[in-house]
């Protein structure tokens, strides 16, 4: 098997069979009037991009008649990596990829999973009355948040260009690889697309809620407002909608969905207390790594005000305390907590915490 690749984008695969004695599978054993063939062939597929070529040279032996002579030959044409050099599929795939970090996918995974767990909290509180349909509007509800997700922490990146540049210059914004205008309409097109979803299926209260998230990302980072300036008005607008609102709101939209009023149980007021509190590590702590570009633009934050050290030591000690509730919550409340799982679970954890710290 040959594989050659010319400076001038010619690939060619040659397949000669091991049979053929080298002397006998020379190109002059080729009769001119196809070789004559091949090579115009192979001209026009060499204008038109990289040459492919794969020969049976069966034929190599001078005795075999011209009547046996068969041709196994396949040629294909094309761009090499022709994904990657048609300009408008490297555009497609360029955006494609922009749009992808825009979202952060590590945000897109927490709402995943918050919600995921309390609907399925909710459906086995309730297992007696579980349709399949409702799978359908779960999965839109999930794309609802997506969007909702999405406006926040695009419109965050917006009005953060200058920052993330010196932050976070991989952003596709900050990094170039999406324009200021497409990002507008991404946002415009989460927000609206979010709004009709809850709209149409989830009903007023639940809509009322999602507006509030919404109101509530857009002026954490959108002059003259911009609240991510003040540490504490920026810590408890991320913990009432990355913790509060998502939970209370996923659990409610749920029992409305099997037509159930709202109830709470211990259970989910344990996972929407965690998830809150876990909420308010990430907003005190995600400051950490950007220090530098918080100072150069004046951005006040926790951590530019008490230091890095004192701030991760905070956070660990405010982790630490949720593990160590949920360990309490299992040993005083058997019947809501399973004790054999909560326990040790939790304790590993809170063991890992203190050996990074």
């Amino acid at each position: 098997m040959e594989l050659s690749l010319s400076h001038s984008s010619s690939l060619g695969i040659s397949a000669i069979n091991p049979h053929c004695k080298a002397s006998s599978c020379q190109p002059k054993a080729i009769p001119s009037k196809l070789n004559g063939k091949l090579c115009d062939l192979s001209l026009k597929c060499f204008k038109n991009g990289v040459s492919l070529g794969l020969y049976n040279h069966k034929f190599c032996s001078k005795h075999i008649p011209t009547r046996q002579f068969r041709h196994n030959s396949i040629w294909a044409c094309s761009q090499v990596g022709a994904a990657g050099s048609d300009p408008m599929l490297n555009k497609s795939s360029s955006f494609k990829d922009a749009c992808w970090r825009f979202l952060r996918p590590h945000t897109i995974r927490g709402t995943a999973l918050g919600s995921t767990a309390l609907v399925a909290r909710a459906l086995i509180e309730n297992s007696n009355m579980i349709k399949w349909y409702l799978l359908l509007k779960a999965f839109s509800g999930l794309i609802a948040l997506i969007c909702g997700n999405g406006y926040i922490v695009g419109i965050n990146q917006i009005y953060d260009i200058g920052i993330d540049k010196v932050n976070k210059p991989y952003l596709p914004i900050a990094a170039g690889d999406l324009s200021v205008q497409s990002a507008w309409f991404l946002v415009i097109f989460f927000a609206v697309t979010g709004l009709l979803i809850v709209g149409y299926n989830f009903g007023p209260f639940i809509t009322s809620l999602y507006s509030l998230g919404l109101f509530l990302g857009t002026i954490y980072s959108v002059p003259p407002f911009r609240m991510k300036r003040f540490p504490v008005a920026a810590f408890l607008i991320i913990a009432t909608v990355r913790g509060f609102l998502l939970n209370f709101g996923v659990y409610y939209a749920t029992r409305a969905a099997l037509g159930l009023p709202f109830q709470w149980s211990a259970p989910v007021a344990f996972i929407t207390t965690f998830v809150t509190l876990f909420a308010l590590v990430i907003a005190i702590t995600k400051d950490l790594p950007d220090v530098e570009g918080d100072r150069k633009f004046q951005i006040s934050t926790l951590a530019t005000k008490l230091g890095v050290r004192n701030i991760a030591f905070l956070g660990s000690g405010l982790l630490l305390v949720n593990y160590v509730t949920a360990v309490l919550a299992a040993v005083y409340m058997p019947q809501a907590f399973r004790r054999s799982l909560m326990i040790p679970a939790h304790i590993l954890l809170a063991l890992c915490l203190i050996f990074q710290t």
